[in-house]
């Protein structure tokens, strides 16, 4: 399916000289003089290798087809992370490079959105949010309730993120998976 460079988001995959690549970062830019571009990075799925390019934003672009589809995690080991297919039970392993920076934030029987192109895994979607315990932080300081200012504190993950001075050390927090940041004390 061809469309227009600047219609490319971040998880697409797209088909260029026979190989396929996932988007990590797709930029429409707009210089004061010249024709807008559309600056995209991307990674070969076949040996992982980053490319940059950079396409008037009208340029047509091979969109490849795509099929999501919900997968449980089960388990990480050596050869990277396996996720079993909740209806027909087929199981896929994906590599560390694809799951990359959502590592941390995988858990048990998550039910996470696997891309899938003819069935090799290309991308990996996660929950926007996931519930952790902390497990390091400073001392609660009595009196600060009103305050904007966020404390260092390590989840149980391993993830360093800022949470408000009220919260204790095994207190449940509900963070994003994007890049970690608080959201709000746990409801459970």
């Amino acid at each position: 399916m061809r469309v227009i460079a600047s219609s490319i988001r971040k998880g697409n995959v797209i088909e260029q000289d026979g190989k396929l690549y996932v988007v990590l970062t797709a930029e429409n830019i707009h210089p004061g003089k010249g024709t807008p571009v559309s600056q995209i990075e991307m990674r070969r799925i076949s040996d992982g290798v980053k490319i940059s390019e950079r396409y008037k934003t009208t340029d047509q672009v091979e969109r490849a087809t795509i099929e999501d589809h919900n997968f449980t995690f089960l388990y990480e080991d050596g050869d990277g992370f396996h996720f079993m297919n909740a209806e027909t039970y087929d199981q896929v392993q994906v590599p560390k490079d694809i799951v990359g920076s959502a590592a941390p934030y995988l858990q048990e029987n998550m039910v996470v959105k696997l891309s899938l192109h003819d069935m090799v895994p290309v991308a990996i979607t996660l929950p926007q949010r996931v519930t952790l315990e902390v497990v390091e932080t400073e001392p609660v300081t009595k009196g600060q309730t009103a305050s904007s200012s966020y404390k260092p504190a390590v989840l149980s993950n391993g993830v360093r993120t800022g949470v408000p001075p009220h919260v204790a050390v095994g207190t449940r927090v509900v963070v994003m998976t994007e890049d970690g940041s608080y959201v709000e004390r746990a409801k459970d």
